[in-house]
C-alpha cells in the first residue's frame, strides 16, 4: 500500500511552483522513501513532491535502473525532439503522443547531498522534463497540441461532473 494519495488534476497544489529544499534532513529522506513507495504502487516512473501535496522542489524516479532522487533540479540544456506516448499519475487513465526534447542535461542534488550532473536521453530525459514541469506548476495537459488539449479537457470535465475524486486530501503540514 502506498504512503501517499497522489494529487489529481484540479488540485491547486499541482499548479503551484515548489520551493527549493534548503536542508536534507531525516524528514526529507523519509519523504523520498515514501514517495518511491507511492510511485511503485501507482505504478509510475516518476513522482514530484507536489503530486503528494508537498511543495518541495524534489522528485523521485525509476525508469528501470533502480530508484533515484533529484533535489532542486535544474534543466541546463535540451536538444533534439522525440515523440512518445506520455501519461501522468495526476491525470490517470489518459495519455498522449507528445513531442519533447530527446536529450537533457540536468543538475541537482542527490539524497546524499552530493551534486548531480546527469546527461539523459529518451525515456529518462522525458521523465526528468515531466517531473521538472510538475515542480514548476506545469501539468502534462499544457504540453498538448490544441486539439489534444481540447479533447483532454472535455474528458476531464466529464469526469469531474459526477465525482469529487479529482481532488485529493489537504496538503501535509509535517514536512
Amino acid at each position: 500500500m502506498s504512503s501517499f494519495a497522489i494529487r489529481l488534476f484540479g488540485d491547486p497544489v499541482l499548479r503551484q511552483p515548489t520551493r527549493p529544499v534548503t536542508e536534507i534532513d531525516a524528514a526529507i529522506v523519509r519523504l523520498c522513501e515514501e514517495m518511491i513507495e507511492t510511485m511503485y504502487a501507482a505504478p509510475g516512473v516518476g513522482l514530484a513532491a507536489n503530486q503528494v501535496g508537498v511543495a518541495k522542489r524534489l522528485f523521485v524516479y525509476d525508469v528501470g535502473e533502480g530508484p533515484g532522487v533529484v533535489i532542486n533540479p535544474e534543466l541546463v540544456e535540451t536538444d533534439g525532439t522525440w515523440s512518445y506516448f506520455e501519461g501522468c499519475l495526476s491525470v490517470p487513465e489518459l495519455a498522449w503522443d507528445i513531442a519533447r526534447p530527446k536529450t537533457v542535461h540536468l543538475r541537482g542534488i542527490g539524497l546524499d547531498g552530493e551534486e548531480l550532473d546527469i546527461e539523459a536521453d529518451e525515456l529518462l530525459a522525458r521523465c526528468f522534463l515531466h517531473e521538472v514541469d510538475h515542480l514548476d506548476g506545469i501539468l502534462v495537459t499544457e504540453r498538448l497540441d490544441p486539439e489534444q488539449r481540447k479533447e483532454a479537457m472535455r474528458v476531464l470535465r466529464q469526469r469531474a461532473v459526477g465525482s469529487s475524486s479529482l481532488v485529493a486530501p489537504a496538503a501535509r503540514s509535517d514536512l
